[in-house]
């Protein structure tokens, strides 16, 4: 069973992989993810994705799953590549927020790496390894996720900076994923002000103007 859906589960706080496991726990399970639009692999276009299984089947599974123009690389780090995919989906909410509010791409950059800390930080505490963030899974989906129209979590965002409406029939998955990270991360006693910020703008809790004073005036520290 390969997951090919990004998120975290409301109800068990638990990734794709760990859902797909307590249904068929016989199962063979693996997660492909990574920076990709379906419309573009679709139309052919070449890109790279992470392969996320244990280490036998992922190298089978690279070898049956990759094409001339979709190039597979694997990982045994499952929670990483599961929570990459997750978590980046939120941030870029956060991404098209800042843009759809006028605050500029330098605010955007600036967004996108404290998220990206945000991610690690969170990850590594559940048992990922950094540096699968640091790669397709991670970094590499979110810097997609981030900077394209095409993304229906940023184009959500947008339209949430603008104060404008969005096509209800669309996913968004990000919304969901903050709410259940904002659990997840209260749960281990970790702070995530821009997942929290992301799930206060969408439940109305919170206004724009807040939500930039919330983060700009955080204490200062070390990066």
């Amino acid at each position: 069973m390969v997951a090919c859906c990004k998120g975290v589960d409301l109800a068990s706080l638990q990734g794709p992989v760990s859902v797909m496991r307590g249904i068929w726990p016989k199962a063979t399970t693996a997660i492909l993810t990574g920076p990709s639009f379906a419309a573009d692999i679709a139309r052919g276009l070449p890109t790279a994705l992470t392969l996320a299984a244990e280490e036998r089947v992922g190298a089978v599974l690279q070898g049956l799953l990759s094409t001339p123009t979709l190039r597979l690389y694997r990982t045994d780090d499952v929670i990483g590549a599961e929570l990459g995919g997750a978590l980046k989906n939120v941030i870029a909410i956060a991404a098209g927020v800042v843009i759809g509010a006028g605050l500029g791409d330098s605010a955007r950059a600036a967004l996108m790496t404290r998220g990206y800390a945000e991610m690690v930080r969170l990850a590594q505490h559940l048992g990922a390894r950094a540096e699968t963030l640091a790669g397709l899974s991670g970094f590499g989906d979110l810097v997609l996720t981030c900077t394209s129209a095409q993304s229906r979590n940023f184009r959500f965002g947008l339209a949430l900076g603008q104060r404008s409406g969005f096509d209800p029939k669309l996913t968004v998955e990000g919304v969901a994923t903050a709410k259940a990270v904002v659990r997840l991360a209260r749960k281990h006693g970790l702070d995530v002000p821009i997942t929290a910020m992301v799930d206060a703008l969408v439940d109305g809790a919170i206004t724009m103007e807040e939500a930039v004073q919330a983060l700009m005036t955080r204490p200062l520290k070390q990066e």
